[in-house]
């Protein structure tokens, strides 16, 4: 079977056979044929070696995939073979084909490509695990959104705007300013010009926001703890600005302050089920009826996943990219 392989010298992406049979489904999973999978940071993070799989998860890259079911485990219910799906993947994404539990897979949207479809599990689901789960982000309350111009940022500004909450965003890049503005955000700030906190608080008229989604961390925690409202929620799902911070305590105790971190790749399959049932009543109709589209930079050949992985690593990107490994 064909999959990604990490050169262990360069780090280098090869899609290669890599002499081992097409693998079979367990009793409660499915064989997806694969026709498209997402790039997610993760994946950069694990081919440097600093992110590997869970225990017993597929070891090769890619955490999303869109594609044909081929196979299907004898306690796996709900699909057949010949269903076109989407699936949430602890792993295994990058290859020609992926077994996954069949309550981490959700049919495809209807409307949707395979290329569009792999581009929506990881992040929606990230989102709503986070931002509308455990943070309980209501209608009319606000929300700001770190690094908007992301797979997950771009994500997050739909539903957000979509279930009726005020989006502010920060920005690393002006040209993606109006894509943002156009999915529903507000006001977006450009880190690069000064303190987001400042900007933040003039356009809220110094009330601040209910709920903060970052993946920044370190380096954006102190000025968060002071933007959130009383009984605000801080969403953390990484730390591309530091592992280490000091906290004011008076903001947390104050204001009764709530910080929750998420990782989604580890938790079990049926807490993954929970995020995708919910998606599938909640979301999946607003990508039929057109009212949420996942927004793709681009998508490359799977020949080509080091290339896509430098786009990404360059920070220019806007939403996701995807790799296509069948023609849609």
């Amino acid at each position: 079977m064909h999959c990604i392989q990490i050169s262990q010298k360069s780090h280098a992406l090869i899609w290669s056979d890599d002499q081992q049979p097409i693998p079979e489904p367990r009793a409660d999973e499915v064989r997806i044929r694969v026709h498209a999978a997402g790039i997610n940071r993760a994946d950069l993070t694990q081919r440097d070696g600093l992110y590997p799989p869970p225990e017993g998860a597929n070891g090769t890259l890619g955490l999303e995939c869109a594609g044909v079911i081929d196979a299907v485990g004898s306690r796996a219910t709900g699909y057949q073979v010949g269903d076109a799906v989407c699936a949430l993947l602890a792993g295994g994404g990058y290859a020609g084909y992926v077994c996954v539990p069949v309550v981490q897979v959700l049919p495809l949207p209807k409307g949707l490509s395979f290329s569009q479809a792999a581009a929506i599990p990881e992040v929606y689901a990230t989102v709503w695990q986070n931002v509308f789960m455990d943070a309980a982000l209501k209608a009319g309350e606000s929300v700001l959104i770190h690094a908007g111009g992301s797979g997950v940022g771009t994500a997050a500004i739909q539903l957000c705007h979509a279930f009726g909450a005020s989006v502010y965003t920060t920005l690393g890049d002006e040209t993606k300013i109006s894509t943002c503005l156009d999915l529903g955000a507000s006001h977006c700030f450009l880190r690069h010009d000064g303190s987001f906190k400042e900007a933040l608080l003039d356009w809220t008229h110094q009330l601040g926001v209910d709920v903060i989604l970052d993946p920044v961390g370190a380096d954006y925690l102190a000025d968060n703890l002071s933007l959130l409202k009383e009984d605000g929620r801080l969403c953390m799902i990484g730390a591309m600005g530091g592992m280490r911070a000091e906290i004011d305590l008076r903001h947390v105790l104050m204001k009764r302050l709530k910080i929750q971190g998420n990782m989604l790749r580890p938790r079990t399959p049926a807490y993954k089920q929970k995020i995708l049932q919910a998606l599938l009543i909640n979301v999946w109709p607003l990508f039929e009826s057109k009212t949420l589209t996942p927004v793709i930079d681009k998508v490359f050949p799977i020949e080509q996943a080091m290339d896509a992985f430098d786009y990404l690593a360059s920070n220019k990107t806007l939403g996701k990219l995807v790799l296509q490994v069948r023609e849609d």
